[in-house]
């Protein structure tokens, strides 16, 4: 399983701004985490994607950035579409949605891109949003973004007969979009039953798309993490891509303690949708933390959808749910295509985390947390296996 880390976390729009993050941080954060070479998640805008899977010197020129500071491209990040640091971003994340033709072209693009760039021998992949938020969405929504990324799934195809090189598309689910959980997604990308109509997977190629696994999303659903890593691989699809992240926890709610270290976190530029689990096991659901701080009973545990550093354990009351992340990770080590998955730590939020920050010694802290999580998780999953 390839470690990398999310270059979504710096601001970027043009291929000036990806070649001087990749010199600032990302080579600077290999030295500081002590590794020959790292991978990177890479996050290009689309006009900048379209202009590299165009260009063949404009790729040429971002290969030996990646060349000079040690660095890897394995994966692509193509869930926000442009301006991921806006000054506020909220829903606009999740346009254009998959009933859009941008958003196919903008993928096969970042396709492109990556067959050019990836090492030798390796195959790729690039997550994505899971279809568009849950409002509004309607029947012929739905089939325009199947139609689409059946598309994409043919394109994918195409690619590898041309170049040889295998990428593939990962669907990420997220709380609060059309596909909101693993159960969601396996039940919408899923094969079909005996005698059932045909489903998705007769059009949309599961060689060439399956999911990524974000874990701060897993996490606060309060989903059993083997478990639904079980569901997707029972289902004959694939985890292509793993997403290190994790959730703020809120134990007590309720108490004045926890609802002033929780208030902390609220900001205007992300969605940090959060999550009540109630006495009889039923998942009470906000779509942002003010709404949450105002509305929810605080009976239960909380979970915010707020990516909080791996190996910075936020100070009681709050906790994180790095618990989640080892356990999904040993699922995923466990089931078939495990050591072919990407392990891509995305903590996006560093630049809207209570405190201050140096964000080269954090996201190489990071990295080397994530290691040894890998390391760990091994032996788990093969002690899973009978």
């Amino acid at each position: 399983m390839e470690l990398s880390y999310c270059t979504n976390v710096h601001p970027a729009e043009d291929l000036e701004g990806v070649l001087a993050q990749l010199v600032t941080f990302a080579g600077p954060v290999r030295r500081a985490a002590g590794l020959d070479r790292l991978g990177v998640g890479l996050w290009l805008p689309a006009e900048l994607a379209r202009r590299l899977a165009e260009h063949e010197p404009d790729r040429e020129r971002l290969r030996a950035c990646l060349d000079a500071e040690g660095l890897e491209l394995r994966t692509i990040n193509a869930f926000p579409y442009r301006a991921f640091h806006a000054e506020v971003v909220k829903l606009d994340v999740y346009r254009p949605d998959w009933t859009d033709p941008a958003r196919a072209a903008y993928t096969l693009d970042c396709a492109r891109v990556l067959a050019a760039l990836l090492p030798p021998g390796a195959d790729g992949s690039i997550s994505t949003l899971p279809l568009g938020w849950r409002e509004p969405w309607t029947a012929d929504d739905d089939r325009r973004a199947s139609e689409a990324l059946a598309e994409v799934s043919r394109g994918l195809r195409a690619l590898r007969e041309e170049t040889g090189r295998t990428v593939r598309l990962a669907i990420e689910p997220e709380p609060g979009c059309v596909l909101d959980t693993v159960a969601d997604i396996v039940a919408w990308l899923g094969p079909r039953t005996a005698g059932g109509d045909a489903t998705r997977t007769d059009l949309i190629d599961p060689e060439f798309v399956g999911i990524c696994l974000d874990t701060c999303h897993l996490a606060v659903s309060f989903a059993d993490p083997a478990g639904a890593v079980r569901s997707i691989t029972d289902a004959g699809l694939r985890v292509v891509k793993v997403q290190a992240s994790a959730a703020l926890h809120v134990e007590h709610p309720g108490e004045r303690a926890s609802r002033d270290a929780v208030a902390a976190f609220v900001e205007a530029r992300y969605l940090h949708q959060t999550r009540e689990l109630a006495a009889d096991g039923t998942v009470l659901a906000v779509d942002d933390l003010p709404e949450a701080l105002a509305g929810l009973p605080a009976d239960g545990p909380w979970r915010v959808h707020f990516h909080v550093p791996l190996h910075l354990e936020p100070a009681p009351p709050l906790a994180s749910t790095t618990g989640v992340l080892r356990e999904a990770l040993a699922a995923v080590l466990d089931g078939p295509h495990g050591d072919e998955a990407h392990l891509d730590v995305e903590t996006y939020t560093w630049s809207v985390l209570p405190g201050t920050h140096d964000l080269v010694d954090g996201i190489a802290g990071e990295l080397r947390w994530a290691a040894e999580a890998l390391h760990a998780a091994r032996p788990l999953a093969s002690e899973a296996t009978p």
